[in-house]
Parts: C-alpha cells; sequence; structure tokens
C-alpha cells in the first residue's frame, strides 16, 4: 500500500462490530471506504487521527429514532452526531413525514405541529415519498438516513384518516398503493404506532394487508406495539403474527420494555416469545434505550374515544363537561385493551417534559401531581384538562414506569439492539426551549460508560455488535456496520475508560464525555469533541427487488 490515503486513524483498538474480540491497528480511509486494516501500510495520509489508548469502531446505527422531525428546524443534529450516530432510522412509530394528501393536509399538518418549535410550522412541499426522499437528500444531513413508511401516516392520507372504523375496499387498495410506492422510492419497510391514533383505530387484519405489500418488497415490519403494560404479552404476539401473516422478512419490536410497576417481570415472557419465534424461523427483533422512562404526547393519556376526529376533536371533548366526566370514569374504571397510562403509573410517574406557551414554563421538569399541589388543583383531571387546552394539545411528558430488573434483561438478549427513540437536538437554537429526554443526547455513552464500563452487564464487543454489526443485519446494510476493508468508513473514536452520559431529565441538554472523532462516509463531522460545518450524510434507500422477480 503506497499511495496517499485521505485519512488514517493509528495505533486504536479496533472493536470492528462483529463482536469479535478486539485488535490493535490503523484504519486507512480513501473515498470515503476503508481502504486498509492493519499494523503495517503507510503512513503516509491528508489527515491522521492518533487513536493511541482509544477505541475505534463503526458508527452506532440508531435503528429506532425521530431525527426526520428535527431536520426541517435545524439539521445539524448535534446531539445525535456527538453521541457517535452515523446512521439513523428514520419514519418510526407509524409517523413518516410523507406520503401527504392534499385533502387532509390539515389533519397531517397538525400531527406534525406538536412535534414543530414554537412559532414555526413543517412547511410541507411533497406529497409522495419519492418527492420527500429527495427533498431529505437535498437538504443536507450530517449523518446516513434509512427511511421507513409510517402507517399512520399512510391512513391519514389515504385510508380512514382520524376514523374509529375499517377502511373500505378502495381506501385499502389506496393505502396499499401508497405503501407500495414508499417501497420503491427506497424504504426499508414499515412503522406502526398502534398505541397513538389514529392507528389504534386499526385492526390487526388491516396491518396485515399493508404488510403484505411490504413482504412484496423483502421490507422489515417496525412497530411501536399496541401496549408495553398489561397488555404487553399479547401485543407481541399480535407483532409476531403480522409477520407470519404477511410474509415480512422480520419484524422489530420498538423500544421494547415493560412498563408499570405491576407489570416488571414479564420481560421473561416476551423474551421468550421472541425467542421462540426466532426458533421457528420467524426474524423478530427489538430495540431498547438505557433509561426507566419513557416519552410521548400528553394527549396519549386520554381514551382512544377522544382521539376520533384529530387535535380539533379533542380540545373539543377538553372543553365539555359531559366529555371530561366520561375521561375520568374511563381512566379510573380502565377500558379493555386500552393502555391506560394513568393507571399505571400514576399522576406522580408523568413529567412534563416541554410546553410551547410562558404560561406553564416553570412546570417543565415537574410531575401532574406535583404541578397540582403547586397550583393549587384538588382534582388531578381539572388540571390536565386545563394544561392541554392552553398548549392546543401540544404537550410532551416523560413516563417514569420501567424497572431496572427488566431494562438489563432485555438489553442483555441476543434479540435486542441498542437505539434512542430520540431526536437530533441542540442546547442552541429552535428546540433550546424544550426539556427533551436524556436518551436524545446520551444513550449510546450511557450503555458503554454504565452498563460495559461500571456494570459489566456486556462486554465492550457485545455492545457495540448491538450498536452496529447488529442494526446493520437487521437493516441489510451490506457495507455498513461493520470495520471492514471496502465498507463504508463511518467511524466512532472514543476513551473506554471515560465515556459517559451526562444528560438528565433535570438537565437534559447536555452532551456526553469521552468520544474524541466521529466519521461519516470518510470525512470528520465530529473532530475533538467538537462538530465540524460537514453535512456528508445520505439517504439510504433499499435496493431489494420484489421478492417474486
Amino acid at each position: 500500500m503506497t499511495s496517499e490515503l485521505d485519512l488514517l486513524i493509528r495505533n486504536g483498538t479496533i472493536v470492528d462490530g462483529s463482536g469479535r474480540k478486539s485488535l490493535k491497528a490503523n484504519v486507512g480511509v480513501s473515498d470515503g471506504h476503508i481502504s486498509h486494516i492493519g499494523s503495517n501500510g503507510t503512513t503516509d495520509a491528508k489527515v491522521v487521527i492518533d487513536a493511541e489508548g482509544l477505541v475505534v469502531c463503526p458508527g452506532f446505527i440508531d435503528i429506532h429514532s425521530h431525527s426526520d422531525m428535527s431536520i426541517p428546524f435545524d439539521n445539524r443534529l448535534e446531539s445525535m452526531i456527538r453521541q457517535g450516530v452515523t446512521t439513523s432510522v428514520i419514519g418510526n412509530c407509524g409517523s413518516s413525514l410523507a406520503p401527504v394528501n392534499d385533502d387532509t393536509l390539515d389533519l397531517i399538518q397538525s400531527e406534525f405541529d406538536i412535534f414543530s418549535p414554537p412559532g414555526h410550522r413543517l412547511n410541507i412541499t411533497w406529497r409522495s415519498f419519492r418527492e420527500y426522499l429527495e427533498t431529505l437528500k437535498n437538504t443536507g444531513i450530517p449523518i446516513n438516513m434509512v427511511p421507513l413508511v409510517g402507517f399512520g401516516t399512510v391512513r391519514i392520507a389515504a385510508g380512514p384518516a382520524a376514523e374509529n372504523r375499517e377502511p373500505t375496499k378502495n381506501e385499502l387498495a389506496n393505502m396499499k398503493a401508497s405503501v407500495a410506492e414508499a417501497m420503491e422510492a427506497g424504504a426499508f419497510g414499515l412503522s406502526t404506532g398502534l398505541f397513538y391514533a389514529p392507528q389504534i383505530f386499526a385492526s390487526i387484519n388491516e396491518i396485515i394487508e399493508l404488510a403484505k405489500t411490504v413482504a412484496e418488497y423483502n421490507g422489515i415490519y417496525s412497530s411501536h406495539i399496541r401496549g408495553e403494560g398489561a397488555t404487553v404479552v399479547q401485543a407481541v404476539k399480535e407483532l409476531i403474527r403480522i409477520v407470519e401473516e404477511s410474509g415480512c422478512r422480520g419484524g422489530q419490536i420498538a423500544h421494547h420494555k415493560i412498563a408499570g410497576r405491576p407489570y416488571w417481570g414479564t420481560s421473561k415472557h416476551t423474551l421468550k416469545l421472541i425467542a421462540d419465534a426466532n426458533s421457528r424461523g420467524t426474524r423478530i427483533r427489538c430495540d431498547q434505550y438505557p433509561y426507566n422512562r419513557g416519552m410521548t404526547s400528553l394527549i396519549s393519556v386520554l381514551p382512544p374515544w377522544v382521539h376520533e376526529g384529530g387535535m380539533e376533536s379533542i380540545l373539543e371533548h377538553l372543553k365539555s363537561p359531559e366529555s371530561q366526566m366520561q375521561i375520568k370514569r374511563d381512566v379510573d374504571g380502565g377500558i379493555e385493551g386500552w393502555e391506560n397510562i394513568i393507571k399505571e403509573v400514576g399522576w406522580d410517574g408523568i413529567y412534563i417534559a416541554s410546553v410551547k406557551s410562558d404560561k406553564w414554563r416553570t412546570i417543565q421538569g415537574m410531575s401532574l401531581l406535583q404541578i397540582a399541589e403547586e397550583y393549587g388543583y384538588s382534582d388531578n383531571f381539572l388540571l390536565l384538562y386545563q394544561l392541554l387546552l392552553d398548549e392546543v394539545g401540544e404537550v410532551s411528558m416523560t413516563i417514569e414506569s420501567m424497572g431496572e430488573e427488566d431494562i438489563r434483561r432485555i438489553m442483555k438478549d441476543k434479540h435486542t439492539m441498542i437505539a434512542t427513540d430520540g431526536w437530533g437536538l441542540s442546547p442552541t437554537g429552535v428546540f433550546s426551549y424544550i426539556s427533551p429526554h436524556p436518551r436524545s443526547y446520551g444513550t449510546y455513552p450511557r450503555v458503554l460508560g454504565k452498563y460495559v464500563r461500571e456494570d459489566r452487564l456486556l462486554t465492550l464487543e457485545e455492545a457495540v455488535w448491538k450498536m452496529t454489526g447488529f442494526p446493520a443485519e437487521t437493516l441489510r446494510l451490506r457495507n455498513r456496520g461493520l470495520i471492514r476493508e471496502g465498507f463504508c468508513a463511518d467511524m466512532v473514536v472514543f476513551d473506554s475508560e471515560r465515556i459517559r452520559d451526562k444528560a438528565t431529565f433535570l438537565n437534559p441538554h447536555q452532551f456526553p464525555v469521552g468520544i474524541h472523532s466521529v466519521i461519516v462516509n470518510g470525512e470528520i463531522v465530529v473532530d475533538d469533541a467538537k462538530q465540524l460545518n460537514v453535512f456528508p450524510g445520505r439517504v439510504l434507500k433499499n435496493e431489494v427487488k420484489l421478492s417474486s422477480a
């Protein structure tokens, strides 16, 4: 090897993403690809990173993220790239930014408004999934994006939208055509968020029919399953059935957890269901973030019937004394099959993450119980109604619901990958107002610092496999996820003795420590823990042709 390299990372400890034992070696990069691995060879390179005492591993592949909601407003994605993410899967939980239909544009716009910064609205200039991917490609992104098409978005664009009913024959055909267009454009599969409206109104048969179209393109099915607490076992069984009856090449349980103290320990049963499915040839995987709280929109605590018709209908119900009484009765008494968050975690387990008005700004980080006591509400429900009305429904919450034993059991399981379920955020700019879940800043450093170095739950090689090679294999990214000659040069250089997360629920906008460099497609994006103003990311597309071809 005599030609000059674009980049040489020398003297590092290579953890190659395969799970195999680490080795000391140099890594050379040319034309965006890994061109050399070994102790010998040229030292002639345009740029040299001295990784003595540091680990060099593939870039982290975040198989469950929501950074597509960030990019239109801030394309730096600082919280992701600074924790080592070089590829993000987007369009999760059934919510992708395409397809869009003119007839239901207002409804989908209101769905996206929940995630938009104060004073900003998403400028939807596309309609088809192909047009959206082209817009994304032209935006300029620092990391790679792997798109999924969201079932909720498809249902709004081409199906019954927010109505609680089965699709007509014509609507089902239109929905399947929308999914096919997305798969042709490069989507890797279909995602669902069956806990959320309008997806909660869909039967398993409706989902299977759309998943059959995904199967024609050898795509995957990824789901925020219908329940993660009392109904988690049934929900996992539903996902497995969808994969098996549709013929999708694999299924993925998003951010797998056991939510609610009465159900802690149920991961023994859900993980056995996953193992049994794999033993009979059905490829089922799951992902996980390493925290005991989840995060979602506060409107998710309301019963399903409140969500029929979308946000405008929700707000009308919140104003109605009759609806208010019925909401309280349903929460107190429960509805069969509904994941009742208030009942499962309590008012003291629900914390306000972000609001958009100045009136409620000081409550961020407080539980609903604390807020009710401080503001003099004798009825927690009245606080809930007033808060959602004042904020036009646009309130996010974190939910303290998971037990450490389940977190550790799921993390250790051989079918589990690591993911953030977060957004690309920044301590400055339009998203600095929110109090996000710390997973957006600290997921990967937390696993490497706490669960690898401190607790020794995983070896370093096991953890890196769950962050790189395993998600690449699941997605069939044939030239990413490993440090191999000829593979795309997505890499992270970090100090395994120092890496840790700093973000907390009370102070989440904090970057981790211990990450030295991040390389995406051969370009240095983070150098000496500082993000550079470069955008080498690509929109990756599913290249698998029709299964019948």
